[in-house]
């Protein structure tokens, strides 16, 4: 079955972005448990149970205190949005890991891509200096 934009709406997918879109302040790790419970709509028992099912992994502070990040945040919306589409948490555990490859896939790609037409002019200084047509060198 083709991806359509109508199930990326209902999956709450909103694409990969740009190679190095993200900022750096996106992935540091600011809200406590309680404050990201609340920004996302959703209750500390269940942060703490997608944590337990893989499904993020918040920042710790030396004493243990986990702290949310932006992305964070993000991926808890994606979450409630699949849970809301009808999908249990292994369920969602594999669509947000699809996701996550077709994402890298993505960057590699553009990566790859911007590197095939990345244009390396050449120095006109790197003519051969040698007579010796052949390359070759008549030391010994």
């Amino acid at each position: 079955m083709l991806w359509q934009e109508g199930n990326a709406e209902i999956f709450g997918w909103k694409g990969c972005g740009s190679v190095g879109a993200a900022r750096p302040d996106d992935e540091r790790g600011v809200y406590g448990i309680s404050v990201a419970a609340e920004l996302v709509g959703m209750g500390v028992q269940n942060l703490r149970a997608y944590e337990a099912h893989g499904l993020l992994e918040p920042e710790r502070t030396e004493g243990g205190t986990r702290r949310y990040s932006s992305n964070d945040l993000d991926r808890l919306r994606r979450i409630g949005d699949l849970l809301d589409a009808g999908l249990n948490l292994a369920g969602i555990a594999m669509v947000m890991d699809l996701q996550d490859e077709n994402c890298q896939l993505r960057a590699e790609k553009e990566e790859q891509q911007w590197l095939s037409t990345a244009s390396i002019p050449v120095s006109k200084s790197l003519k051969p200096t040698s007579s010796n047509s052949s390359g070759r060198s008549t030391r010994r």
